[in-house]
């Protein structure tokens, strides 16, 4: 039996506010650009990045292997040395697993949400979280993070976190 089992929520700024942020168009400032042929809305995250070595890194990830639920979370990272983003480039759902920032998971603090498939997140440095779940294989994301060989720590879960169906 697990100590944590997770029902995600729907991924709201209010609610993933003490991880991060929400990207997503219609969220933040709404400033036209190019001759008024695009909006433009700005500041929807903050690129956090710390270290002397450390750069911006833009990558794309294109899932594996998919997930099903209910899924047993047996690992959670974090990235000590920034922000860490993912925007999804295909209208689908994913799942965000996280924690609160400190030396190790507080897994009874930990949170899950949904994303309705056009929302990403950019998770706030130092929180702890479940490498990314995708249900689709081929699923990409767009991912703005923190470049630099030493910003990921891995906590192995004593007792797994489950992530049952919302």
């Amino acid at each position: 039996m697990n100590d944590v089992v997770l029902h995600p929520v729907p991924l709201t700024a209010d609610a993933f506010a003490p991880f991060g942020s929400i990207l997503e168009d219609g969220a933040g400032e709404q400033v036209e650009i190019n001759e008024a042929r695009f909006d433009r809305f700005v500041n929807l995250a903050h690129v956090d990045i710390r270290g002397q070595d450390s750069f911006v890194n833009v990558s794309i990830m294109r899932c594996r292997v998919a997930s099903t639920l209910p899924l047993q979370i047996r690992l959670l990272e974090r990235h000590p040395l920034g922000s860490q983003a993912f925007m999804p480039l295909q209208a689908e759902p994913f799942f965000a697993v996280v924690a609160p920032p400190g030396d190790a998971p507080d897994v009874q603090a930990a949170k899950a949400f949904v994303s309705n498939g056009r929302q990403g997140i950019n998770l706030a440095c130092g929180v702890w979280h479940m490498p990314l779940i995708a249900t689709t294989v081929g699923q990409r994301f767009l991912v703005v993070d923190c470049g630099n060989d030493t910003n990921c720590d891995e906590y192995d879960l004593a007792r797994p976190i489950e992530l049952q169906s919302p």
